[in-house]
């Protein structure tokens, strides 16, 4: 290359960089800065800086109303997909967590008349947390008497159990190395205090409410299982259910509670409904094992019911079914016990001045970190790009899991992060105003490495926005970091910048923060050219 042609790239090299790069979000130069490089035309510097990394106390709570539980937004209808967590988890470094779910119900039909003397038979709620479809076992189809109505007849039972993807469970699923699955107790209670959405104080996870009569609970070991009965007379169906896990409930509560109200005010409408029956709260017995996540739009109660018929003067009673359907205010419910952890000892001596030397991240109310890039890196930079004609072709934090303290095999997730700037107002709260300019500008922005290994890392990538306050006139805001994903549409756009996983992300970990005798400290990663 001559020396014409090298000049003239040189120039182009600080006009472009200092501007078209501007938008360069990968960790390292483009194709046209690593050609300048290999020419000769300019020298690439990779620089790394010591960050101000903190914890943050979020003192476990968060708000989990039904509008901080989407999962996904449809973008043609709008319709929200939701998802509830349910369990219980003890380790070390967090402590216990524990989460319930507090939920209306309605009736799948207004003001419905179950007709001459009703009688239940039977009340079972169903669950359908994603199973593995292609996994199941079916020992074959097993013959027996089933009562039907006011017959016994035979009946053949086919009953194929799948287990529950490993990818919506936390914890410890098995117990001890290739184990059998955890079980855990699910318990259904009546919540006997009005679930009102208007109201702040259910909008926050630690909310308390009163329970009243017991409605039943089973036995859950992380399988659902799909049931098909038919009569072994004529092969036709009995009964028919989708794979899921079934609790059977007190058909006497619901007996007194629906059918005995059979076409009065309490069952008129919705309105009625939800003040005369205000809910249910599904829990665990355990303090620790996993935490699971499911829809709770899946979520029903069955109840299997017989009424009179006179057909010609012969009275019968055949069999029927009513489903009561989750609606309205739904709420996560979650407890924390920190005691004994290392979290607990770490929230006590939070040092927003120099840094923590471990961070700790956990959705659902647990902590955050914010970053501070010191104000004389941001001087640094400065000097470099006015005197030195250093343009910036990209900027990186790098955060490690710290081998000492997370060792261990609990699920990682490569994008499982949000980042915000913000800025502390005079009630110390810390607000934000939008996504990061990198992600504003549809970059990728968070890269994983190493995620099967320890210690593991992710680079944020935040070229744009240290662009903004080096060569621009943006201020140097904190950024805040949370365990959870923006929530996405359909097309996975980013539907906006309070929307986020994190009230219902059962995921956690432990970073190396801001220790100075740690390699693995997180760091701001600058690569930026200059002259030769």
């Amino acid at each position: 290359m001559t020396h014409t042609v090298k000049r003239t790239l040189a120039m182009l090299f600080v006009a472009v960089f200092g501007s078209a790069l501007l938008y360069n979000c990968e960790p390292e130069p483009d194709s046209l800065g690593e050609q300048l490089f290999i020419d000769g035309a300019a020298e690439g510097n990779v620089t790394s800086y010591d960050l101000i990394a903190y914890n943050i106390n979020n003192h476990d709570t968060i708000r989990s109303d039904a509008g901080k539980l989407v999962s996904l937004i449809n973008s043609t209808t709008g319709a929200a997909t939701y998802t509830s967590v349910l369990g219980a988890f003890s380790e070390g470094q967090f402590g216990m967590q524990k989460a319930s779910l507090l939920t209306q119900l309605r009736m799948s039909t207004d003001n419905f008349d179950f007709g001459t003397n009703p009688k239940i038979d039977s009340v079972v709620l169903v669950m359908r947390p994603a199973a593995v479809a292609d996994s199941v076992t079916a020992p074959g189809a097993k013959d027996e008497n089933l009562l039907i109505g006011t017959e016994t007849v035979p009946v053949s039972t086919d009953i194929k159990t799948y287990p529950v993807n490993y990818q919506v469970k936390y914890g410890k699923t098995k117990l001890g190395t290739g184990g059998t699955n955890t079980l855990m107790h699910v318990k259904v209670d009546e919540v006997t205090t009005f679930l009102d959405g208007n109201s702040d104080a259910f909008k926050r996870s630690n909310v308390t409410v009163s329970t009243g009569e017991s409605l039943g609970n089973s036995v859950f070991d992380g399988k659902v299982r799909a049931v098909t009965i038919t009569k072994k007379s004529d092969n036709s169906s009995v009964f028919t259910s989708d794979a899921g896990f079934r609790i059977p409930l007190n058909k006497n509560f619901f007996q007194t509670k629906i059918l005995d109200k059979s076409k009065k005010p309490e069952l008129m409408d919705a309105a009625n409904f939800t003040r005369y029956f205000k809910g249910i709260r599904l829990s665990v017995e355990e303090t620790d094992g996993y935490l699971f996540e499911f829809s709770p739009d899946n979520m029903e109660i069955v109840m299997y019911y017989t009424n009179e018929k006179n057909d010609n003067g012969t009275i019968t009673r055949p069999q029927t079914t009513f489903k009561l359907l989750v609606s309205g205010g739904r709420y996560g419910q979650y407890e924390y016990n920190r005691l004994g952890s290392a979290w607990k000892d770490a929230s006590d001596a939070i040092n927003t001045t120099d840094g923590d030397p471990k961070l700790y991240l956990q959705g659902m109310g647990g902590p955050s970190v914010g970053i501070k890039i010191p104000d004389e890196t941001i001087s640094k930079l400065k000097t470099l790009y006015n005197k030195d004609k250093a343009a910036i072709v990209s900027a990186k934090i790098r955060i490690y899991t710290d081998d000492s303290s997370w060792k261990n095999n609990y699920r990682k997730k490569a994008d499982n992060f949000t980042i915000l700037p913000v800025i502390k107002g005079s009630d110390q709260l810390l607000t934000s105003s939008g996504f990061i300019s990198d992600l504003s500008a549809g970059f990728v922005w968070l890269k994983s490495n190493d995620l099967d290994k320890n210690p593991s890392s992710y680079d944020f990538t935040v070229t744009k926005t240290v662009k903004d306050i080096v060569e621009g006139a943006e201020a140097n805001k904190i950024l805040l970091i949370n365990m959870g994903k923006f929530l996405t549409s359909d097309t996975q756009k980013y539907v906006g910048y309070k929307n986020t996983t994190r009230a219902f992300a059962t995921e956690r970990g432990v970073y190396v923060g801001t220790n100075k005798n740690n390699p693995n400290r997180i760091q701001l990663k600058i690569t930026y050219g200059t002259k030769k």
